[in-house]
């Protein structure tokens, strides 16, 4: 019967023919994005400027994958997406403090690549890969996707500066990575950062992006993350997961809940500045979260 992404691509291609998805709006967007030239040649151009290349290509791949997220929203077969992320969006009202600490680069990424849904339980990203497959999309296109797809949220500690990289050491992870960071906050050497790395799209890219804007955590140590990351392991023991996705990272990507890390966001906020916000505590500590009497039993 094939898979809910493969059901997905069918219906696509199904309702272009038919006119239900905006043909001359897709080919819009798409010569944007051929026009973008973001291949190899165009990386090292990029590069031998001093521009970020693989930033631009996120940020064309992210629009790209919301063009066709809204396009697609309208099948039968995202209903249960469509109701997750409308309800998050009434529930959080993403957009950037003081409206609301969860904020528009963390909810679209959440959006388009971490949110669950159907049978083979795909998100839009791998939906999107399985699409590449029958649509001409630039190999470039797919390598941002496929990386983008890749990536979740994670706690880092800012081990200090490397020229304009900011270099971030995951907790309970291994080795440190040089990142680009996409708000241009630079941060002090010891803080804790929580926030959304994208891999490496190709080999002339040798550092990550930290792609959302960085969400420092105050008042809470490296001992306490570390402890709650271990809490919620043991809880998500026995959980159905995707394609034998470890638990730790199934956690940081998925939560234990659609919501878990809306929730957590939105309940540890504290302050926040032009490029960066500033939030408290664990997610299981009510009482450490600054706004933790808001907090939901169970965030849907």
């Amino acid at each position: 019967m094939g898979t809910t992404a493969d059901k997905i691509a069918k219906a696509v291609l199904a309702h272009e023919r038919s006119g239900v998805i905006d043909l001359s709006a897709y080919r819009a967007a798409k010569a944007a994005v051929d026009d973008a030239r973001l291949g190899d040649d165009r990386l090292r151009e990029l590069l031998a400027k001093g521009s970020d290349p693989a930033h631009a290509a996120f940020t064309y791949a992210q629009n790209f994958a919301s063009f066709l997220c809204e396009q697609m929203c309208s099948m039968k077969e995202l209903r249960q997406y469509v109701d997750i992320v409308a309800t998050a969006e009434d529930d959080y009202l993403p957009g950037y403090p003081p409206q609301s600490p969860v904020t528009v680069s963390y909810f679209t990424m959440w959006a388009l690549f971490d949110v669950l849904f159907g049978q083979s339980r795909e998100t839009i990203g791998t939906c999107l890969l399985r699409l590449a497959q029958d649509m001409p999309f630039p190999g470039w296109l797919v390598d941002a996707i496929s990386a983008m797809q890749a990536s979740r949220m994670g706690f880092y500690v800012h081990e200090g500066l490397e020229d304009r990289f900011v270099r971030l050491r995951e907790i309970d992870g291994e080795g440190v990575k040089l990142c680009h960071i996409a708000s241009r906050y630079q941060g002090a050497e010891g803080q804790i950062w929580f926030g959304r790395l994208i891999p490496p799209m190709n080999e002339l890219v040798k550092y990550h992006v930290f792609f959302t804007t960085p969400y420092i955590v105050i008042q809470t140590t490296e001992a306490m993350i570390s402890a709650y990351m271990t809490r919620e392991i043991e809880r998500l023991a026995g959980r159905r997961r995707p394609g034998g996705m470890d638990a730790r990272a199934f956690l940081l990507k998925h939560g234990p809940s659609p919501n878990h890390w809306n929730e957590y966001i939105f309940c540890a906020y504290s302050n926040y500045r032009k490029d960066a916000v500033f939030i408290a505590g664990v997610p299981d500590d009510r009482e450490s979260l600054p706004l933790g009497r808001l907090k939901r039993a169970t965030p849907p």
